[in-house]
């Protein structure tokens, strides 16, 4: 009800942490890859009886645990965090990528876990579905993907099945460029609509889901093996290759010769981030 290491009780902290050892074996024994760690529970309805910095440190502390006894245990699974905003609770800790990845380096766990993305939480966070993926990808903390989408006309997490070629080619242009997943993957935690009664939904959702990555994977390769889109971002970065732009990059320019060559180089010129160009490119590689 009020979470497992988040919980004010010690009580019910102890008995997560007992199921969770009990899990850990189980996944040892059955040669699992990958241990996730979802905390739908992990937060707090109201700030007036919540004193965060002690929930956020039992969480750490109970992590501190679990990678404790993985190395007891000689295990060599993937310990991975799952983000979510909010629902089950009204505010939950693990809310996206950029928070989980600060909570983790906080306290000195970011060697030891990395991130399972569902999207469909992304876009509860408020960002685009593949924006997670991206952000932890970007700093090496990508683990994992539950490759589920939602609908944004509604607050909650519906779980469906990615038919949107789009997205499946942004999603895995990213996984191709970092060089895969393993020992993650894409999973499916998800489930055809209520109103889907026939048997024959849950196969089409499925296979109908698979096919979608399956294209999406050919057709980010080609947009990557084309490069267009990898120039255009690369032109648009291009004053960084300066050599002042490369001292600043490198942390060895100082504020009053950043603010020198303002005052030398004059007013920016405007130049256009070509967004639309950027869509045409996209479009035209998933046709």
């Amino acid at each position: 009800m009020n979470g497992a290491s988040t919980n004010p009780d010690m009580k019910v902290f102890a008995h997560a942490a007992a199921r969770v050892k009990k899990a850990m074996e189980i996944t040892l024994k059955l040669g699992g890859e990958n241990f996730v760690f979802w905390g739908g529970r992990e937060g707090f309805q109201s700030i007036l009886n919540t004193d965060m910095k002690t929930e956020l440190d039992h969480m750490a502390a109970f992590f501190k645990l679990v990678v404790a006894y993985k190395k007891e245990l000689g295990a060599t699974f993937q310990l991975l965090v799952e983000p979510k905003p909010r629902e089950p609770m009204k505010h939950q800790y693990d809310y996206d990528a950029a928070t989980v990845m600060a909570f983790l380096h906080t306290y000195g766990l970011q060697n030891d876990f990395k991130l399972n993305i569902e999207p469909n939480h992304t876009t509860l966070a408020g960002h685009d579905y593949e924006h997670d993926i991206y952000y932890a990808a970007s700093y090496k903390m990508l683990g994992s993907v539950d490759c589920n989408t939602g609908d944004p006309l509604v607050g909650w997490d519906t779980d469906q099945f990615l038919m949107d070629e789009k997205k499946a080619v942004l999603v895995m242009k990213k996984i191709i460029e970092i060089g895969g997943l393993a020992p993650g993957g894409l999973n499916f935690d998800a489930k055809v609509r209520r109103e889907s009664t026939d048997l024959e939904d849950i196969f089409i959702a499925h296979i109908g889901s698979m096919d979608c990555f399956a294209r999406g994977l050919r057709q980010a390769a080609k947009l990557l093996e084309k490069n267009e889109l990898g120039e255009m971002v690369k032109q648009r970065y291009a004053s960084w290759k300066s050599a002042l732009g490369e001292r600043i990059e490198q942390g060895k320019a100082t504020l009053e010769e950043v603010a020198a060559y303002a005052k030398e180089s004059g007013e920016p010129d405007h130049v256009s981030g070509k967004q639309e160009l950027a869509e045409l490119m996209l479009f035209r590689g998933v046709q």
